[in-house]
């Protein structure tokens, strides 16, 4: 058996955890293997919707095990809160016994959220567009090798290790940035939150991914963010601090590249991003603000309002390219509804020329969108079924999508609920 990978192929927000809980029933094992609670994504079933930060999208479905993979970074605090919010709604995973969490995945402390918000700060009007949790911080210490990982909490020498890194952090702060905020109750929680999460599982998790690979089980990896957030590829500087493409999933499970199978690409019908950066097909007028209030395009995280757009197909050829992606999903096509003429990035005007490509110096040089109209669809489709009840005219943008991408839309999601889900 092979790994099949889920992730999303623009600035995130793609809606992939709703595609995830869709798909879950299908899989043994649902891995999440990078970001932390910087990602949410969007459940909805039963007339009851969750937003899940750090735990994986399969954690409904009693007969499927979910892992938080060793490239994801935990706040012990927000996934405790994750926890009990789960409980409260009736879904107590202590009880049910189907999350796992890998001992090599990296913490993050107090004194790192301190550390994100100054560097913001710092940095003024060119600022990154930061959640705030402490993402950055935690991964600069991840690769600078002096990061704690959650299995460090069962050692002897585990709070003199913490007291260590807070030490570090808390000199960093003073001289960087003039002063140290008062971080005892929040360090009081963050102890308290290890006691808890000490009951889960904690497993040398790229020993069950391959152990349930060998059994003949399913597994699915779940990315957060978008492949144009990815560290290495996406819109540097203004991207999130961790690989968010297949390759990601190697690292971030400890699964080797010959072992990954279906790459499923989730996208947009449209495009958003939120924070700073270059988006070429942004729309600043009334028609992005229609958008962003249909589709209620706010972070899960944040709260932000999301930046909107026209969909952009270099953009999106790059990440499908990136992936190596096998199928994909188009999702909020509900959103377009009765738009009379929706309009295609197909290329860009850069430095003189039309390119179908990302260039390097996006961020500095921005490229002018080149856009393709295509005819709208007026019916509501929220509330159709089956692939006869799509509008042609919708059924022409899929196709035309499809022959551009060379690369099949599988499934079309027509609302934020599981089963406003069609196989096409």
């Amino acid at each position: 058996m092979n790994v099949d990978v889920l992730l999303g192929l623009q600035w995130g927000d793609e809606g992939k955890g709703k595609i995830v809980d869709v798909l879950s029933a299908g899989y043994d094992l649902i891995a999440r293997f990078q970001g932390g609670p910087n990602a949410g994504h969007t459940l909805e079933f039963d007339g009851k919707k969750f937003v899940l930060n750090t735990i994986p999208s399969g954690i409904f479905f009693d007969n499927t095990m979910n892992l938080i993979g060793n490239g994801v970074v935990i706040d012990p605090i927000a996934l405790v809160k994750e926890i009990d919010m789960l409980k409260i709604a009736g879904h107590d995973l202590l009880v049910k016994g189907n999350l796992m969490i890998s001992r090599k995945a990296h913490l993050i402390l107090p004194t790192h959220l301190l550390l994100d918000v100054a560097s913001e700060q710092k940095l003024g009007e060119d600022k990154i567009g930061s959640t705030l949790k402490g993402i950055g911080p935690v991964y600069m210490d991840k690769t600078g090798r002096n990061g704690l990982r959650i299995g460090d909490i069962t050692l002897p020498d585990f709070e003199e290790r913490y007291q260590k890194l807070v030490t570090k952090h808390t000199a960093l702060l003073g001289t960087m940035y003039g002063e140290v905020v008062d971080f005892s109750e929040r360090e009081e929680a963050f102890f308290a939150a290890l006691k808890i999460l000490s009951q889960f599982p904690l497993v040398d998790s790229e020993h069950i991914v391959n152990s349930y690979l060998k059994q003949g089980k399913k597994v699915l990896a779940e990315g957060a963010q978008g492949t144009l957030l990815d560290i290495d590829f996406g819109s540097y500087p203004f991207v999130t601090s961790s690989n968010t493409t297949t390759a990601g999933a190697c690292t971030g499970l400890g699964i080797a590249p010959g072992k990954i199978g279906e790459v499923i690409g989730i996208f947009k019908a449209y495009c958003t991003r939120v924070g700073g950066g270059p988006f070429p097909s942004e729309l600043t007028n009334g028609t992005g603000e229609e958008i962003r209030r249909t589709g209620k395009e706010f972070g899960a995280v944040s709260g932000r309002p999301r930046r909107t757009g026209w969909i952009d197909l270099p953009a999106l050829k790059y990440a499908i390219m990136l992936n190596g992606v096998t199928q994909l999903v188009m999702t909020k096509a509900d959103v377009l509804s009765g738009f009379e003429k929706i309009y295609v990035c197909t290329h860009y005007h850069h430095q003189g020329e039309v390119i179908d490509y990302m260039p390097y110096d996006i961020c500095s040089a921005k490229p002018e969108p080149i856009l393709k109209e295509i005819d709208g669809w007026n019916e509501d489709i929220m509330g159709i079924t089956d692939t006869l009840q799509i509008p042609a005219k919708l059924m022409a943008y899929i196709d035309f999508l499809q022959k551009e991408l060379e690369v099949s839309i599988k499934y079309l999601s027509v609302g934020p609920d599981r089963r406003q889900t069609i196989s096409l």
